[in-house]
């Protein structure tokens, strides 16, 4: 069979005469003639032979053996074929039959050597596009050990920074840039930006702001995007002293010629309401106003949920119908915000009434409405009321979520009522709704109030076998329960299993052990405890102080803290 009948065949992707004239009747023949011209010198077009090795996976519906796919790599890389080349890669990442290495690791060895680092740059970018961020990673780290001189695109490096942080591993997004640096990556200002965003996310805002005073020294200048994502990082993750933070980069944003966009402002009047400052909130969107930079629904849903969350319903009213003034169609969410303002404050009736013009405002409630409707009611002890509303979510065609279930079985174990908790909870079993940790914290929460602690530490052992972490609550409550049963030992043991968690005790954890021992009179252990807890750099709350005061010093103990004077700890004492 002539060399050149066969490629003209190829050529026009008559694949079933190339069939024919090789014989390749099955994939195993199909696969023989691939690498047979993979081998053949002249190398026909390799376009061709791509086409060919496409048919046979449609064909026989196989993927091509590892070394004879890496074969066609190398080709493909030495001849600079990159869009092919790319197009073949996403193919074997979004099969997910090999490993990164083992992909790495079959390139022929005879191949151009710059060939195997380059595929494993676009490798990295194909796994991470195919949303694969932990492969995308090994094949980063692979590259970065085996092609040490190698250094990486900062396309690949962006899109593996990018693919780890939505895969929310800040901690890896960290280690790779670091790597990438170190491999004479040069960064840009999405490089830059991906890694913030990450770290904000992850709540390490000291670490992103050290990220971001390195940007100038590359050479670049900080965007508004840069500035965004800072400011929003202490808006949604800071602590105390958050806004003046905010504060201060938005100075220094205005100081560097950068001027605030929509987005900015969205976000501080976000944060300001979070932080109940409703005034300052008011002054941002003022100045939005004056900067000439339009209000979204965005603003408003921000502002009504400030408002409403501060039980100022009325003004949140007023904003819903600003926002249909200036043509803005208020969404689910924002409406949504005004009805958990009036469940706050008990006005259910105007609740009720505020779903029915939900419908006439072309909005359609969702599950999120109804079941805060239901928590109105739990607040309230109309626990019938609350179920009716259930009720009526299902004659609406709306599935209760795990949140509604939630709100029913708070108010039925505040309640005491437990034959209907059993009920709601094999309900929920029925219709496939998961248990989440807010159901164990409650339940775990009301049997340790009625004594049932041993009840409680089954529904521990439940949680960490079907999935749920118990969190710091989860031990706290249970070390609680012991502790009020008078069960010392059994609560220590707690501790030791939650600190074997890998979650270290608290300040409440702290706080429950002395304000036991104190009430048994054991003042030297608890001042023990109290000192362990400030070694651990641990910061006493107003309970710790609470109970020091009335649990020790009212009976006649002053506390031993360790290097404080007595008098010192004392004067403490009182100007807290």
């Amino acid at each position: 069979m002539p060399l050149r009948t066969l490629l003209r065949h190829l050529a026009a992707g008559r694949f079933a005469r190339v069939q024919a004239l090789t014989g390749a009747a099955t994939v195993a023949a199909a696969h023989r003639v691939l690498h047979l011209l993979l081998r053949t010198a002249p190398l026909p077009p390799l376009p061709h032979l791509v086409s060919l090795a496409r048919w046979s996976r449609a064909q026989f519906r196989a993927p091509l053996p590892l070394p004879l796919h890496a074969l066609l790599h190398a080709r493909l890389a030495s001849h600079r074929l990159y869009p092919l080349l790319r197009s073949e890669l996403h193919a074997l990442a979004a099969a997910r039959l090999h490993s990164p290495a083992s992909i790495l690791r079959a390139l022929p060895a005879a191949s151009s050597p710059t060939a195997p680092p380059l595929i494993a740059d676009m490798l990295v970018c194909a796994l991470a596009t195919d949303s694969q961020p932990l492969p995308a990673y090994e094949a980063f780290l692979f590259a970065g050990d085996n092609y040490p001189r190698h250094r990486p695109s900062v396309f690949s490096v962006n899109r593996l920074l990018s693919a780890l942080v939505d895969a929310g591993r800040a901690d890896l997004a960290e280690r790779a840039f670091r790597a990438a640096l170190r491999r004479r990556v040069s960064p840009d200002l999405f490089t830059f930006n991906i890694v913030i965003s990450g770290l904000c996310k992850a709540g390490q805002l000291r670490k992103a702001g050290d990220v971001a005073k390195d940007i100038r020294a590359w050479g670049l200048t900080p965007s508004v995007v840069t500035y965004n994502t800072l400011i929003a990082g202490y808006c949604k993750r800071g602590r105390t002293g958050r806004m003046y933070h905010v504060d201060t980069l938005l100075k220094e944003m205005i100081e560097a010629g950068i001027s605030p966009d929509e987005v900015t402002f969205n976000v501080l009047i976000n944060g300001y309401c979070s932080d109940s400052n409703l005034a300052a909130a008011l002054r941002v969107f003022e100045e939005m106003k004056e900067q000439g930079i339009a209000a979204s629904a965005v603003t408003y849903t921000a502002l009504v949920c400030g408002f409403c969350g501060e039980g100022k319903v009325e003004e949140g009213v007023k904003l819903v119908d600003e926002m249909q003034d200036l043509g803005l169609a208020p969404n689910v969410a924002t409406m949504n915000n005004v009805l958990n303002g009036f469940c706050k404050k008990g006005m259910m009736a105007d609740a009720e009434n505020w779903i029915d013009g939900m419908v006439q405002r072309s909005v359609e409630p969702n599950v999120v409405t109804y079941t805060v409707l239901i928590d109105g009611y739990r607040r309230l002890g109309k626990m019938k009321d609350a179920v009716a509303v259930m009720d009526a979510m299902a004659g609406k065609g709306i599935s209760p979520n795990v949140r509604s279930y939630n709100c029913l079985i708070a108010g039925f174990t505040h309640n005491g009522d437990w034959r209907n908790v059993s009920g709601l909870l094999d309900e929920m079993k029925e219709k496939g709704v998961c248990a989440d940790i807010v159901t164990y914290n409650t339940l775990i929460g009301a049997l340790c109030c009625k004594g049932d602690v041993r009840k409680a530490v089954r529904l521990l052992d439940e949680m960490v076998m079907v999935g749920v972490e118990p969190k710091h609550l989860t031990y706290n409550t249970i070390i609680h329960g012991y502790c009020e049963k008078g069960n010392i030992k059994s609560a220590y043991e707690i501790r030791t299993r939650m600190e074997k968690d890998r979650k270290r005790a608290n300040v409440v954890t702290y706080n429950v052990f002395i304000k036991y021992l104190c009430r048994m009179g054991k003042m030297e252990e608890a001042n023990e405890l109290l000192n362990e807890m400030l070694e651990k750099g641990l910061v006493p709350n107003e309970v710790t102080y609470e109970t020091i005061k009335e649990g020790m010093m009212e009976k006649g103990y002053v506390p031993d803290v360790r290097g404080l004077t007595c008098s010192e700890s004392s004067q403490n004492l009182s100007s807290t």
